[in-house]
């Protein structure tokens, strides 16, 4: 199963991920600090990637998009 697309809740200190495959089965659920972010984020395959409206929604959208995650 491969992760074809990931949302994120971007809470101030724990960030809720959620990652499905192509069918939509969920292939992953993670609880993540914000050091733990990038990290997460570089060993993914590319995928689309879909976070909340908040304030911090910006800093992280030009994150991933630096790694090349749409």
């Amino acid at each position: 199963m491969d992760i074809t697309a990931v949302g994120v809740d971007l809470a101030k200190h724990v960030l809720q991920i959620h990652a499905v495959d192509d069918r939509g089965h969920t292939v992953s659920r993670k609880r993540l600090s914000r050091p733990q972010m990038v990290p997460f984020f570089t060993r993914l395959p590319p995928c689309l990637v879909g976070t909340e409206a908040c304030d911090s929604a910006h800093y992280w959208a030009r994150r991933m998009a630096a790694m090349g995650i749409q």
